[in-house]
Order: structure tokens, then C-alpha cells, then sequence
């Protein structure tokens, strides 16, 4: 299926709509108030626009959450929109090239072989993978989504077990909801604590932090701010308190903290009244004494008790996780424990800790939500030691699932699997096998490369969309319509439109009850989702920015989700999991995120005259020294399972016997270190990517 893009006819209009007119009039500039959907802080933006040109982006300073914050990713909205590798057109492959097809022959064709493929081999034949882009748009996720249901194939996978299964099997676990998602009480908590996370560069894992420099600088004034970190992050430099803990001991903080909590401190009524599972949460970390946890964690004694201290001292406090925590070993324990400190210090669902954003659309604080055991559904055939879960297989079974023969197509949506899924040689080969790869993304990617076919969307800029699927991310109840910013130009479509188009085409429903596929349109599918918001569509649509209905709610997870009204302190999977633990790889390599891209978005290029993202790899001075290595050197990195070469920078905040190199880039891609078979958790499929054993040797020995 490998083969060239013919690139001298892959940006030309064969015979599609027109593009549109503009008239010396539409040339004067003229300003757009929307959103930004790089990231799930959704910053307020204002764009610019001379004629059919975005010129301009800046902050919305009207915006409630982001208060004329946008960040280089947002400014680079013009340039990427218009960038030279945009997809105008669909392409389909013909021996061996991709050529530019009409949309109905394109449709046609896919519609055809993916029927041949379900009646020759089942549905789960047919598969879906949504990266992270497809979270930021609403209708493409979830017709896409619904197009599979149709269907009837379990063959669906999402970004979620690339990075953050451990943020939804937890509350799951915990809570019996896994969409529990706890945000800070900015208002009020005095006491917050950041474990692997830097939102002053990532604006939060699954927490959004719009004005990030803003918020720590608030949080750190109204009380303290801990950042726990191998690498002394752009957060920690705001901080009040940096805790450098090796690599992959971060839960053992935790575990220490919980058993000097429970022991002194806690309040034995409400854990009688509100919890189950205490006695065996005190035996499970009764062996981390302070100096066990000390020696194994690298941190000093004194700045344990420091935090220890700080926790009695504010009784409620706030803690947020990010990738350094849920892309480790320790994933699951890690985030538990976590949970459980803020559990027993009565610091969840209370004003001054975390409160859980019920989210503006989906309004769960208002209703009964289903709850969950979280043993999970069966797994794919190659790997049934893997369960479903969510909905969805776990990422890590995809090159199996393929070489097995049980997928012979994948639809991808707003992602680039090569760059995110482990053993990239292998997963290139393994998509070389398929039948049918169809990509539907904004610009030409190393995903699209492959593809037999490619459906050229519509980007953020050119499209409506509502913050309904992130909605419980966000730091309040918070809606937004997002207006487009431009008129779709050549013969790009919205990421819902394709999906709707094969699903009519192969005798199923992907519109909700009532839309055509020829004449829906995106407002009209926007407002069929935002039927629970508690503004009319209309309304919410005639707003100049966001509108927040509360800054916080307290009290609706314990009153109407938890069983019984009760907290599980100990559940057994995770139980066995801290049982397992192991001391962390002697020489590690941990993730990181930067400015200037977000995961794979942004990655390539931001222009001429920007600067861009390099995959450096960060290490400490008494590492590279101990090595032999100078700034700037091009090294190798081994793992068990690949190696990648990259150049070298030297980084007096990172932790000896720590290496950082981020996710997201095609050259220096950490996936080559990365297995879908070793180390991968048994509870949610996660691969290892932080805390993983590397050994580094200069480039070409």
C-alpha cells in the first residue's frame, strides 16, 4: 500500500466546489471572537481576517477562564492554517500513488471495500483510531464513533490508553464512574501539589490551566505550591517548593504520606461514614516509613516532613497528575494513592480541595450517571489478556489485531499513529498490511503517507464546535460556541461529513435520528448535542465569548455517584498492583511537553519566522560529564526495544540518572523505544514511556 504522493496534483481543486469570492469589501480587516482547539484549555481567541486570509491571533481579554491568555500555539493559528501541506482534496491510492479523487468516488470506493471486508471477515475487522485532534472536535469524534457502533465493531481505539488510562480506571475503581475528573477550587485551596505535570508548558493533563503563568503564580500566593518532578520544571520555577523524586518513586511519596495521615491525623467519622476499605489501605502502606521512602525516592527526610507538615497544616489541599505519573510503571498506584490522600483528608468534593466539574452540557451533578465495576469487557482476539475498556481496545493490541488478521481496515481521525503507537518499525509494516487505511486530517503526516485513502478536513478555523466532550475539563462550568473563523476552501469537509457519507452508503445511520447526510450542517448538530446545556443553543451561540454558570460545585459526587455514598480507600486490582511494585530503572528516561507543539500537532513547522520545538534530549551535567558527552552531541538511545538518535542538551534542573526527550515528533520518536508487549500494564494496556531503562552512546559508535 506504500507508494509516493503525487504532490503536483494533491493541492489542486479537480473539478469540486469553487472556492469562494471574496469582494474588495470582504478584503477590509475584520475580527472573529472564538476559541482556540489546539489543546483543551480552550483559550478565548480573537482572530484577524483580511479577506479569505487569517492574518492575526491574540487573546480574548474578555475571555472568563483564559482572560487574554493564548499561547504559541494559538498564535500560530494563521500560519498553520495556511500552511503549504494543507489537504484540499480527497486522495485515493492507485498503483502505488496517491491521487486526487472526486468525493463521490472517493465515498463509493471506501464504502465498497469496507462492505467486502465485513462480510468477509466480521466487523471487527473494521477499525477506528481517534488521536487527540478528534477531541477538539466534537461532531468528527463522535459520528465517527457512533459509525463503528453502527456498525457493530469493537475494534475501536482512542489516544485515551496512549497517555491517560490511569485518570479514568482509578475514579473508576474508586467511585464506580470512570469521567470523575477533579479540578482545583482556585478560589480557596491553600495547598497545591503538581506530581509530573508542568501546565505552565501543558496547560494540564486532563485539568485544563488556561493563563497558566497566572494561576501558579495565584496558587503559590495563596498558600503553597509543591511541584514533584525529576526535572525542575518551567512550573517548579514558580513554585514554592520543588521535590526532585526519582524517576518512578513518585507513589511511594504518596504511599509514606497515606500512612502518616491515616495513622495521626484523619478523622475517623467521616472515613466510618464515607469510605470503605481503610483497614486494608493502612495495611497496604504500612512498610513506607519515612526512611524507606526516603532512600528509595532520593528525597531527604527533611523535605518529606516538610510536605507532611504542609498537608496537616492546610487540612485540604489539591493535587494534580500528569504525564510523568500516567505514562509510568507506577500509573495506576500512583494515581490512587493520590486520590485516597485527598479522600481521607476530606480534600475531594470540599471547598479549599478539588471539586469534580460536572460539565456544562453533560450535567451530572443533575442526574443519576451509570456506574461501573470496572472489570472491564472482553479484549481483542490477540490479546484477550487485555481488557476493553471505556469502549475501547487498548492501543498497545493494534499492531497484533493486525498481524493476526483480525483488522484489515483502520479509520484514523485527528491523530498519527506512527508517532504514537510502540515499535513504530513494526507498526509501519504492520499498516502496510491493511486492506483499507483511510486518514481523515488537516495536513499531509507520516499517517497519511500510507493511507489508501485521505479525506481532507476541515481545521478548527473553517468549523463550529462547542467544548461539549471536554467540557469537565475545564477549570468551571463552562460553555463556548466556537465560531468558525473562515469558509472552507477547496473541497474540504468537516470531519463528521465522510463518516456520515460511507455510513449511508453502507445501509447503517451515523446522523442522529432525523439529519440527512446531504443536508445536515454543523450548527444543526451542535445544537442536537447541546440539548442539556442549561442556555438555549440559540443563546449560547448569540454570546460574544464563554459563559460560566458556576465557578465550582461541591458535594453532587458523594451525595449522587459514590455507592452508597461511600469512597472504595482500597480496591483489590490496585491493591495487588502496589504488591508488584519495583524499584525504577538506574538510568531513565521520562517525557516531557513544550510550547510550541502539542503532542503531534505543530511539530514540523510554525513558519519561517517562528521558532520551532527541538527534540533535544535532556541530561544532567554529572551524567553527561560521567559520559564524556558536550552540549549539543548527537547520541543514540537504546531501550530493550529500539533505539533513536538525537542531539544531546545538558540541563542543570534535570535529576542524575534522568534523560528527558519529548513525544510527538517523527524524527527522535520515542515509540521506537517503546513495546506493545513489555511492560505494559495488565490493567488498562498503557505501554511504558516514563521511567523506562535507556543506555545513551555517541551517534555512529
Amino acid at each position: 500500500m506504500t507508494g509516493r504522493i503525487d504532490m503536483a496534483t494533491a493541492g489542486k481543486d479537480a473539478g469540486g466546489a469553487p472556492e469562494p469570492t471574496t469582494s474588495q469589501s470582504d478584503n477590509a480587516a475584520r475580527e472573529i471572537v472564538t476559541f482556540c482547539r489546539v489543546c483543551h484549555a480552550c483559550c478565548g481567541i480573537v482572530a484577524t481576517v483580511e479577506g479569505d486570509r487569517i492574518v492575526k491571533v491574540r487573546g480574548d481579554s474578555e475571555h472568563a477562564l483564559s482572560r487574554g491568555y493564548t499561547c504559541p500555539k494559538g498564535r500560530a493559528v494563521p500560519f498553520f492554517h495556511h500552511r503549504p501541506d494543507r489537504l484540499d482534496d480527497p486522495l485515493m491510492r492507485a498503483d502505488g500513488v496517491l491521487e486526487v479523487a472526486s468525493w463521490p468516488d472517493c465515498l463509493d470506493d471506501v464504502a465498497a471495500r469496507l462492505s467486502a471486508i465485513r462480510s468477509a471477515h466480521g466487523t471487527d475487522a473494521i477499525g477506528m483510531y481517534q488521536g487527540s485532534g478528534a477531541a477538539f472536535d466534537d461532531l468528527g469524534s463522535r459520528i465517527g464513533a457512533r459509525l463503528m457502533r453502527r456498525l457493530g465493531s469493537a475494534s475501536f481505539y482512542t489516544s485515551l490508553t496512549v497517555d491517560t488510562p490511569n485518570k479514568h480506571l482509578v475514579p473508576e475503581l474508586m467511585a464506580g464512574i470512570h469521567t470523575l475528573n477533579p479540578i482545583i477550587d482556585w478560589q480557596r485551596c491553600s495547598l497545591t501539589i503538581l506530581v509530573g505535570v508542568n501546565p505552565l508548558v501543558s496547560h494540564g493533563q486532563t485539568s485544563a490551566f488556561p493563563d497558566p503563568v497566572s494561576r501558579l503564580r495565584s496558587l503559590a500566593a495563596q498558600g503553597e505550591l509543591w511541584v514533584i518532578d525529576p526535572r525542575r520544571t518551567e512550573s517548579a520555577g514558580l513554585a514554592t517548593r520543588h521535590m526532585a523524586a526519582r524517576p518512578g518513586t513518585d507513589w511511594m511519596v504518596f504511599a509514606w504520606l497515606v500512612r502518616e495521615i491515616l495513622a495521626d491525623g484523619a478523622d475517623r467519622a467521616y472515613l466510618d461514614a464515607h469510605t470503605v476499605g481503610v483497614a486494608d489501605l493502612a495495611e497496604a502502606v504500612g512498610c513506607f516509613d519515612l526512611e524507606t521512602t526516603a532512600a528509595r525516592t532520593g528525597v531527604d527526610t527533611s523535605m518529606l516532613e516538610d510536605l507532611l507538615a504542609s498537608v496537616r497544616r492546610h487540612g485540604r489541599f489539591a493535587i494534580q497528575t500528569g504525564t510523568g505519573v500516567s505514562m509510568a510503571a507506577s500509573a495506576n498506584v500512583c494515581e490512587w494513592l493520590v486520590w485516597a490522600l485527598q479522600v481521607i483528608t476530606q480534600s475531594f468534593d470540599r471547598p479549599g480541595g478539588s471539586w469534580f466539574n460536572p460539565g456544562y452540557f453533560s450535567r451530572l451533578h443533575e442526574r443519576t450517571p451509570p456506574t461501573s465495576d470496572g472489570a472491564g469487557d472482553p479484549g481483542p482476539k490477540s490479546r484477550p489478556e487485555l481488557a476493553a475498556r471505556w469502549g475501547q481496545f487498548p492501543v498497545s493490541a493494534m499492531i497484533d489485531e493486525i498481524e493476526s488478521g483480525n483488522l484489515h481496515a483502520l479509520l484514523v481521525v485527528g491523530g498519527n499513529p506512527i508517532i504514537a503507537v510502540p515499535e513504530t518499525g513494526r507498526f509501519v509494516k504492520a499498516l502496510e498490511r491493511l486492506e483499507v487505511l483511510v486518514v481523515s486530517d488537516v495536513v499531509h503526516t507520516s499517517t497519511t503517507q500510507l493511507a489508501s485513502h485521505v479525506f481532507p478536513a476541515t481545521d478548527f478555523a473553517e468549523r463550529p464546535n462547542m467544548p461539549i466532550g471536554i467540557d469537565q475539563f475545564l477549570p468551571a462550568v463552562v460553555a463556548q460556541y466556537g465560531r468558525a473563523i473562515v469558509t472552507p476552501k477547496h473541497r474540504r469537509k468537516p470531519t463528521w461529513w465522510p463518516f456520515a457519507q460511507i455510513a449511508q452508503r453502507m445501509g447503517v445511520e451515523a446522523l442522529p435520528h432525523g439529519f440527512d447526510a446531504d443536508s445536515a450542517t454543523d450548527d444543526a448538530l451542535l445544537a442536537n448535542l447541546a440539548t442539556r446545556g442549561p442556555i438555549d443553543f440559540d443563546e449560547l451561540r448569540a454570546e460574544r465569548t464563554a459563559v460560566v454558570t458556576d465557578e465550582a460545585v461541591f458535594g453532587w459526587v458523594e451525595r449522587s455517584v459514590l455507592p452508597d455514598g461511600r469512597w472504595d480507600l482500597a480496591p483489590r486490582p490496585l491493591v495487588e498492583q502496589l504488591g508488584l511494585r519495583e524499584d525504577p530503572a538506574p538510568f531513565a528516561l521520562i517525557p516531557r511537553r513544550q510550547q510550541r507543539h502539542f503532542n503531534s500537532q505543530l511539530a514540523s513547522s510554525m513558519g519561517d519566522d517562528r521558532p520551532t520545538d527541538v527534540p533535544l534530549l535532556l541530561i544532567s551535567p554529572d551524567d553527561a560529564r560521567s559520559r564524556g558527552f558536550v552540549d549539543g552531541a548527537q547520541v543514540v538511545v537504546h531501550s530493550a526495544s529500539g533505539s533513536v538518535e538525537c542531539r544531546l542538551s545538558i540541563d542543570r534542573g534535570i535529576l542524575p540518572g534522568t534523560v528527558s526527550l519529548p513525544h510527538g515528533f517523527d524524527d527522535n520518536n520515542v515509540s521506537y523505544l517503546t513495546s506493545s508487549s513489555v511492560n505494559v500494564d495488565p490493567l488498562t494496556g498503557m505501554v511504558l514511556q516514563s521511567g523506562l531503562d535507556v543506555t545513551i552512546v555517541p551517534a555512529g559508535t
